[in-house]
């Protein structure tokens, strides 16, 4: 070590000479070194030192950072070079030699260094020759500087680089040749500062891999400056990990969920967003991944990845089917939610409400692509609900404000959650106080679908058929449905095909009906979304439609006037225009689209022309009433005990028995 202790790399390249040079001040090799290591293809000193390494009976480590096991890297120096000289010094000999291969022959020479000025005290220096098309490329300085930093930035030995530089520097102005001075006294030079540009060497691995430090040793604004200057970001982490693993596999890793989700959602979703860095013993492979170390619906964590046992040139063949690679992602994973769910218990609320406005679909997201991890993904949702609608709630808080009877979790999938407050299903759920959550985001409905049920509750839409609300007495129920099973097969066979069948309704109790969704089928929602789709196919869009049931309000004025119409008069073209013009309302209402609103604006105007025609007739039948009232008062005046007298009370009758001459159901 004595001539010369720093141990260090530079690389410098010249333009007009076309050549890069890499000095080393490392153990440097003898000739039989040369012969023996650049001699031979695929012949390697590291992997020969290791393996002797390991054999010793002194060495009671086996916990090595050495690289360079192949004996084939040397030789790709031939990619871009047409002649590759090596100059080296072994602290073994006193002399200095050289090794000279050109990449068109199959021979090499050694030779002696005789040149004082070449000479070195210890150490190697590789001189690349480059091809006429690889030094506009190669010879840069600055594509140079940019290589080293993203292959080897945290290789623990200094890499110097031979960089242009500037500075400022004063220096004196010239005197003018005009100026006439009329005394010969010294005058004070005027000085001017200029920009001067220079050629230096400059460390290149300034930042050190804070992943080999013991967690305790850190302080979070180190994890934070390593954050934005290794992933060019302005704003800190929300929440950062660092850990290693060791036991079946060795990996240490650092993770961060970025302050700010990226401006384009779909770089956030996309399989290649280079987030994840994989080092192999600190030297960069790759940050290219298709779903290898991270899910798609995670792919906003940022952080390295260092592992000592997965191969240098490891590649995505390798990494996808890796047994190592499987278990690292799990571990990856579990982390990940290890963070996010200390992000949800903090003190301070509003910074889970920032990373779910960040990166809520991406939970979402998760609950459709990752089954395995339902149970971790579940807790950290939030929705809005009926009893909540500034604030989200997550499900541990649905489940716990559950009335004591209540057996599943009610929800509602709509547009908006003004539309989703409004809709008729949740009339008779609010009057006995049950919580609805509302997912208003087209990708809410698909995760609790995949969901199926959080803490042993369900998930229940309440737009669909077979609502279960319990407390119900079924003796009445049955006299309600048997008392309206006329009416319900009478609006059937009017309605024909576009419903599968009529029916009382438990769930509604102002709106006089509305329109379910079969079981098995879309939801008006889903309905919505799939019909917005680019690349939606029609066919499915016919079979996924599903069943639709429209459901009565037996207490609702309108409702038992038709039920005494199908009575009194089943053939009522007006009772069968009113019958289609409740179905296609109840389809607005429930969410759906009619399937031709013209005709549905027709029957509107149609109903407003009567309702306007008949209140004219009865303001001028009261104004003609009246007239007569008073000419009768006026030829009979009445004394005062007759005014008094008290009238008989009017006898009762059912509405169906009232059968005026002008009857509204009457064609």
């Amino acid at each position: 070590m004595e001539p010369n202790p720093n141990l260090e790399i530079r690389i410098k390249s010249d333009k007009d000479a076309g050549t890069i040079t890499l000095m080393d001040t490392g153990i440097g090799m003898t000739r039989e070194e040369l012969v023996e290591s650049l001699g031979t293809i695929a012949q390697s000193g590291t992997a020969k030192f290791m393996k002797a390494l390991k054999e010793s009976k002194d060495n009671k480590s086996s916990d090595n950072n050495l690289i360079g096991q192949f004996g084939v890297g040397f030789y790709s120096a031939f990619l871009v070079a047409d002649k590759v000289t090596v100059s080296t010094k072994s602290s073994k000999s006193d002399k200095q030699y050289v090794w000279e291969g050109q990449a068109d022959t199959s021979s090499y020479t050694i030779r002696e260094e005789t040149d004082a000025e070449k000479m070195v005290p210890r150490g190697t220096v590789i001189t690349l020759h480059l091809k006429e098309d690889e030094k506009f490329e190669y010879a840069d300085a600055i594509r140079i500087e940019n290589l080293v930093k993203n292959y080897s930035q945290f290789i623990s030995f200094p890499i110097y680089t031979w960089q242009e530089k500037s500075r400022e520097k004063e220096v004196e102005e010239e005197a003018d040749e005009t100026e006439e001075s009329g005394d010969d006294t010294p005058k004070e030079k005027k000085k001017k500062t200029i920009t001067e540009k220079y050629w230096d060497w400059e460390l290149v691995n300034e930042t050190k891999p804070i992943w080999l430090r013991n967690a305790k040793e850190v302080a979070k604004e180190d994890y934070n400056t390593f954050y934005k200057s290794t992933f060019k970001e302005f704003i800190d982490p929300q929440a950062y990990t660092h850990f290693s693993t060791e036991g079946e596999i060795e990996f240490k890793s650092l993770l961060y969920i970025p302050g700010m989700a990226p401006f384009n959602s779909e770089d956030m979703l996309s399989g290649k967003t280079k987030n994840i860095r994989l080092y192999v013993k600190r030297v960069f492979i790759s940050d290219e991944f298709d779903g290898e170390l991270f899910p798609r619906y995670l792919g906003f964590v940022k952080g390295v990845v260092d592992s000592n046992d997965l191969p240098l040139n490891v590649s995505r063949e390798i990494l996808q089917e890796s047994r190592i690679v499987r278990i690292m992602k799990k571990r990856l994973v579990r982390k990940t939610f290890d963070m996010v769910e200390e992000i949800s218990n903090r003190e301070n609320k509003e910074d889970y409400k920032q990373f779910w406005s960040s990166y809520g679909k991406n939970m979402k997201l998760g609950c459709i692509e990752d089954t395995a991890n339902h149970k971790r993904l579940a807790p950290l949702l939030r929705f809005n609900s009926s009893k909540n609608e500034e604030e989200m709630i997550s499900l541990d808080q649905y489940v716990e404000s559950m009335k004591e009877d209540q057996k599943a979790i009610y929800y509602l999938a709509a547009d908006t959650i003004k539309s989703a407050k409004s809709a008729p299903f949740l009339e008779e759920l609010v009057k006995k106080d049950i919580d609805v959550l509302f997912l208003v985001e087209p990708i809410d409905e698909v995760a609790i679908t995949n969901l199926q049920s959080y803490k042993d509750k369900k998930f229940v839409d309440i737009s669909k058929e077979d609502l279960e609300l319990g407390d119900v007495d079924e003796e009445k129920e049955k006299e309600i449905e048997k008392e309206y099973r006329l009416l319900c097969d009478w609006m059937k066979q009017n309605l024909g095909d576009k419903v599968a069948k009529v029916a009382v309704s438990k769930r509604i109790s102002s709106s006089p009906c509305v329109l379910v969704s079969g079981k098995f089928g879309w939801s008006a929602n889903m309905e919505r979304i799939m019909k917005a789709q680019t690349l939606g196919d029609t066919t499915q869009m016919e079979f996924m439609k599903g069943r639709r049931i429209l459901e009565i309000n037996p207490s609702h004025p309108i409702i038992q006037d038709l039920n005494f119409a199908c009575k009194d008069t089943p053939r009522s073209s007006r009772a069968q225009a009113m019958v289609n013009l409740l179905y296609e309302t109840a389809l607005l209402s429930s969410g759906f689209t009619p399937d031709n609103p013209a005709e549905f604006g027709a029957r509107v105007y149609e109903m407003m022309g009567l309702a306007l025609a008949g209140q004219n007739n009865a303001q001028a039948e009261g104004k003609v009433g009246g007239e007569e009232k008073k000419q009768t008062e006026e030829a009979s005046p009445s004394t005062p005990e007759e005014s008094f007298e008290v009238e008989e009370p009017s006898e009762v009758v059912e509405a169906s028995e009232v059968i005026a001459e002008d009857d509204p159901w009457q064609s």
